[in-house]
């Protein structure tokens, strides 16, 4: 009798190893890439890493009842990453394409903003590709911003200097090395606001959209095969937004007010 009483506690001491294994494995790894992109996504001081992107994703696993884990990811091998199961959903800015969703599929869009362009501060905001001849265009690799500048300013005689990330193209238009930065409006203007911005650079303008290259906002990635995922990200957001949430965390970014196009405003 106490044998019997012995392996049944031990298999219940398995089952809820087991179980317990089980719960760890079903946490959803959300991929952010690992250099700084403020105000989306970046560290404080602490080493913690906080933005809008960031806040939203906590409001998400909890609209959810999901227990969400951040995992840094680079951002040149962040769709690798989820295609092969190192995490579940990106949340790192990125912008629905027809070309990404060849190998993954996406959320239905969190938010939206114009890409700029900005430069040396000279006053001159022509940003036409034939003004651009000769000039050099820093973007950050594998981005929409860096496909759009090689298929307009490229084409039209410039060179596209590609970047890591967006901090060293952007330290290098302040060192002079290159005479202009695309990217995302909020981004830099994040940039342009900061100490070294304001010193050197300014805004040359917002370049004509083009759908096809820029996409259709910013949402989540997933792979193809996690539908039941992404229909439970989509109800979470459409929830979020019927409840105002975007609104409430952007109260806490006065850079993104008036800028930002959420599914509360679009």
């Amino acid at each position: 009798m106490k044998l019997n009483r012995r392996i049944v506690m031990a298999a219940a001491a398995l089952g809820l190893l087991a179980s317990a294994s089980t719960a760890a494995m079903a946490d959803i790894k959300f991929g952010v890439a690992a250099e700084p992109y403020a105000p989306y996504s970046s560290k404080d001081a602490s080493g913690k890493w906080v933005g809008w992107e960031i806040d939203l994703m906590n409001a998400l696993c909890a609209q959810m009842n999901e227990k969400c884990e951040l995992v840094e990811v680079a951002w040149d091998g962040i769709i690798p990453a989820l295609t092969s199961k190192q995490i579940d959903v990106i949340w790192s800015s990125m912008s629905i394409t027809d070309e990404r969703k060849k190998t993954i599929d996406f959320s239905d869009m969190y938010y939206n903003t114009p890409s700029n362009l900005i430069g040396q501060k000279d006053g001159d905001t022509n940003i036409s590709p034939e003004h651009l001849k000769g000039k050099v265009v820093g973007v950050q690799v594998s981005t929409t911003h860096e496909r759009y500048a090689q298929k307009y300013f490229a084409a039209a005689g410039a060179e596209v200097k590609t970047y890591s990330t967006q901090d060293e193209a952007n330290n290098d238009l302040a060192a002079g090395r290159v005479d202009y930065v695309q990217a995302d409006s909020t981004a830099l203007d994040a940039f342009l606001k900061s100490d070294q911005g304001k010193q050197c650079c300014e805004l040359k303008g917002t370049v004509p959209d083009d759908i096809s290259v820029l996409g259709m906002g910013v949402g989540a990635g997933v792979r193809k095969e996690d539908t039941a995922l992404k229909e439970k990200i989509n109800a979470a957001i459409a929830e979020l937004a019927k409840q105002k949430k975007f609104a409430e965390i952007t109260v806490n970014y006065p850079e993104l007010q008036g800028i930002l196009v959420t599914p509360e405003n679009k």
